[in-house]
């Protein structure tokens, strides 16, 4: 019963390091990367889809990134879901045949926004966490008639150290990312 509910608290507190992960993901850092495009939705015949299921990305420059749709009556929308994303602040450069994207050098003012963005991000997945535990705590107490205080004391010691282990991921994740976004 205990390791039921550490198991699944412990496996929520994962996917929202995942998670944060990938939010971390989608903060440029003034190189072009495949995964800044990974929450963008094309209108594609009246259906809002995932780009990354309507188009194949290459990245032949550390700045550039070449998007070539499968379906080329596509490239029309997948420029139009480009350009109205202003979390990406890039011009496609549509040739008919695929779009070409040149990330822009990033000023130290806006390194610092997305620091601020990134730091946010991992505020959140440490709430996300502490509302795991939380909700793991309210779990185990529930549980009081049934197994001995002993264990219940045993199991919150266990869950209080996969949470404390869980931000220390996403504080190491954060740091990774912070250097990443003000190396010039």
């Amino acid at each position: 019963m205990i390791s039921d509910v550490l198991t699944e608290a412990k496996d929520k507190m994962a996917q929202s390091i995942e998670v944060a992960k990938d939010d971390f993901a989608t903060v440029s850092a003034g190189r072009a990367n495949p995964a800044l495009f990974q929450k963008l939705l094309v209108e594609y015949y009246g259906t809002p889809t995932p780009l990354v299921q309507l188009a194949g990305f290459q990245q032949p420059e550390a700045r550039v990134l070449v998007i070539t749709p499968f379906d080329k009556s596509a490239l029309k929308d997948i420029e139009k879901a480009i350009v109205g994303a202003p979390h990406l602040g890039v011009t496609p450069n549509n040739d008919g045949q695929l779009i070409r994207i040149t990330m822009p050098e990033l000023t130290a003012e806006r390194r610092k926004d997305y620091v601020k963005i990134v730091r946010d991000k991992a505020e959140a997945a440490r709430v996300a966490i502490r509302n795991v535990r939380r909700a793991g705590k309210t779990d185990l107490d529930a549980l009081t008639g049934e197994v001995s205080d002993d264990e219940i004391a045993r199991g919150e010691k266990d869950l209080d150290a996969a949470t404390k282990a869980a931000v220390e991921q996403i504080d190491e994740a954060l740091k990774k990312k912070e250097a990443e976004l003000l190396e010039v």
